[in-house]
Formats: structure tokens, C-alpha cells, sequence
């Protein structure tokens, strides 16, 4: 369980970093008010409404549209983040003291002592009375 959820955090973290750095642009064609064509990867298509002004299949009824293309072209631009690596010059000195002090702390943990003592060497075994391997019948194959 311990390491599906890492793993799923990983994941999710890498998800996380991807979305927010990435950029992308939606094309999208209207005629009039309804949507004909949307696209992530290239320009979108015409629906050539303004070649077909004068027939009366699609094209634009009000005089006032006659002159202008009923048709329109919107584009969604979503810029990604590109400064993800913060410089130690600009945190602040509260920033900076909390940063090397736990980097020192961290670092400290994994040290190992010096010391060879060994703790229980005066004292004696416990007596045993019974075999507890035996009376429970378990033993190593």
C-alpha cells in the first residue's frame, strides 16, 4: 500500500509539473454564434461563409452582415511557466536561515557514532527454562 501511494504521488507530482509548464493554443472558427471548427495542433479550416454570401444555404440574412464576414476566428492562448528554479539569492534572509539550517540538520541525521560501546555486556542471558522452539513445535527448515 505504502508504495502504490508513493508511486501515485510521484505521478501525480510529475502531472502537477507538466501542466503547469506547458504552453498551448486552441484555434477556434465561429459563423455567427455556433462553433465549426476547433483545433489544438494546426490552423483551423474556413467554412468559406464569406464565398457563400449570396446563397441562401449559410449565408448571413442581415444586411449590416452583408457587408462584413459573419464568420470569426478566436484563438486561446495558454503560456506555460518557464522560471521553476528559484535562485537562493532571491530568498529572503528568513528563507535562507530556515533553508541551510535544516540542510544541516538533514545532513546530521545520517551521520553514525563513533562510539563502540556495548551496553549489555555485564549483565547475563536470561535462563530458559523451556525450549519455546521445541514446545510450540516451530523451527527453521
Amino acid at each position: 500500500m505504502k508504495k502504490f501511494l508513493h508511486n501515485a504521488m510521484a505521478v501525480f507530482m510529475v502531472a502537477v509539473v507538466l501542466m503547469t509548464t506547458m504552453s498551448f493554443t486552441v484555434d477556434m472558427h465561429y459563423c455567427g454564434e455556433t462553433l465549426v471548427d476547433f483545433s489544438f495542433t494546426q490552423q483551423v479550416e474556413t467554412c468559406r461563409m464569406e464565398n457563400n454570401k449570396n446563397e441562401s444555404l449559410g449565408s448571413c440574412e442581415s444586411p449590416k452582415m452583408s457587408k462584413e464576414s459573419c464568420c470569426s476566428d478566436k484563438q486561446l492562448v495558454q503560456e506555460g511557466q518557464d522560471n521553476l528554479k528559484t535562485s537562493f539569492d532571491q530568498l529572503t534572509l528568513e528563507q535562507q536561515i530556515f533553508v541551510t539550517s535544516f540542510t544541516y540538520t538533514y545532513i546530521n541525521l545520517f551521520e553514525g557514532t563513533e562510539s563502540k560501546q556495548i551496553p549489555f555486556v555485564d549483565y547475563a542471558p536470561p535462563f530458559v527454562k523451556r525450549d519455546v522452539q521445541v514446545l510450540h513445535q516451530t523451527f527453521l527448515i
